[in-house]
């Protein structure tokens, strides 16, 4: 040992800051990539020579190296965006990607996501997100991962409305009209309240159901569900057509007592339009009769017409839904993340992906939840780098490389010296 092996042990300190510096510069390079979680460089000496002298054993340190690059996994903040497709996760998950050409399964924070020109939920470099998909019926298939596709140019068909329900009040203060009986001749003048209703046939044609109230007594009414007679085959436009009636009784408390009908059925419908001749329909009746103005709280029918896709729609739950032009939402499929026991243990892949190792343990696969991580729609996860303590840190690490090279520079003048005592 001697000057010769300072050199070399001050070799090591630049090859160490050197690459400390490439991991600094490339989580500064990185401060604004989306997910992207920072870096920092761990050393440790090396190998000690032993001098043996009269007070024993002692050691003399050989240099330092690079023990580890550890990736810090804390979170990032979150930037909101107008893409009803980008995605932050809150917590520890991580999106789960997979590569179609190869079927590698990596692991990712960004959630900068579209779908390309066959529905598939993609990242920019087309590798497709997964989850749980729905199938036709609207069951989940939990516990499968597939890739997540919407076909973007689907229909659905009609749907012909076989409830409906009416919440109502009616008030209590209403008088009688004609001797409380409904003339459909007069239904403004026999009724004493009138809400419509937008039903649909098979051919997913709409039609306007109204619904008259007239007040019989102080605790019944009467109601009457009418259509424009040009809505029926043989009917006649303009003219309206009686196809359901009943009673509904009250409480001395305004309470409905009978009549609500789990069903009042409507009458077979017969339209002039050729659709379904068979039609049925069953109106029931949540109604009250309480002192304040008769109105209408909320009326609900299960029909649709035809629609089209028109927008895709990820709710915080991570059910990925196509929203279609009749105001339909069916639910195609449930984004599924992934959690793992040693995050730090990860494996690097680029293009902010992680792959699994056997120091990051196999991962926990979930929806989005406590557990997995709270899912944020519209926002993206923005990288975890501190640019302040990057900056500190590249002062350190220039400072380390230049005290290292000073030692090289002594430890050659020293040589340098040596040499000219021949002299």
């Amino acid at each position: 040992m001697g000057l010769s092996t300072a050199l070399y042990t001050a070799i090591t300190g630049l090859q160490g800051t050197s690459q400390a510096m490439t991991v600094t510069g490339n989580n500064i390079a990185n401060s604004s990539t989306v997910g992207f979680k920072t870096s920092s460089t761990v050393f440790s000496d090396l190998l000690s020579a032993n001098i043996a002298s009269s007070s024993g054993n002692s050691q003399v340190g050989r240099g330092a190296q690079v023990q580890t690059v550890q990736t810090h996994f804390s979170q990032g903040g979150f930037e909101s965006t107008e893409s009803s497709t980008d995605l932050a996760i809150e917590g520890n998950g991580f999106f789960i990607i997979e590569d179609p050409f190869s079927d590698s399964t990596l692991y990712t924070r960004n959630g900068n996501f579209s779908f390309d020109e066959d529905g598939y939920l993609v990242t920019a470099d087309g590798y497709r997100l997964q989850g749980s998909t729905y199938n036709e019926n609207g069951i989940l298939a939990s516990g499968n991962l597939d890739d997540i596709q919407v076909d973007l140019v689907s229909q659905i068909e009609a749907k012909p409305t076989e409830n409906v329900l009416l919440q109502t009040n009616l008030d209590s203060n209403s008088e009688i009209l004609n001797g409380g009986v409904f003339d459909i001749t007069e239904p403004e003048d026999t009724s004493n309240y009138a809400t419509t209703t937008t039903v649909y046939d098979s051919l997913g044609t709409s039609h306007l159901f109204t619904c008259y109230f007239t007040k019989i007594s102080d605790q019944t009414w009467g109601w009457n569900l009418t259509v424009d007679g040009g809505d029926l085959s043989g009917g006649t436009a303009g003219v309206l057509e009686n196809i359901g009636s009943g009673t509904l009784t009250f409480d001395e408390n305004g309470n409905l007592l009978s009549g609500d009908s789990g069903a009042t059925t409507v009458n077979s419908l017969t339209w002039a339009n050729g659709s379904d001749q068979t039609q049925l329909i069953t109106y029931s009746f949540d109604t009250t009769q309480f002192d304040s103005d008769s109105t209408v709280f909320s009326q609900d029918q299960d029909g649709y017409a035809s629609g089209e896709v028109t927008d895709v729609d990820i709710a915080s739950d991570g059910t990925v839904s196509a929203v279609y032009s009749n105001g339909e939402t069916i639910p195609a499929a449930m984004i599924s993340l992934a959690t793992f026991i040693n995050p730090d243990g990860l494996n690097a892949a680029g293009s902010t992906f992680f792959s699994e190792t056997g120091e990051s343990g196999t991962p926990t696969i979930g929806y989005p939840g406590s557990s997995q991580g709270t899912l944020i729609t519209q926002a993206l996860e923005l990288s975890n780098v501190d640019l302040a303590t990057e900056f500190v840190d590249l002062i350190t690490i220039q400072n380390a490389y230049s005290a290292s090279s000073k030692v090289i520079t002594t430890a050659n003048e020293m040589l340098d010296e040596l040499v000219n005592l021949i002299r």
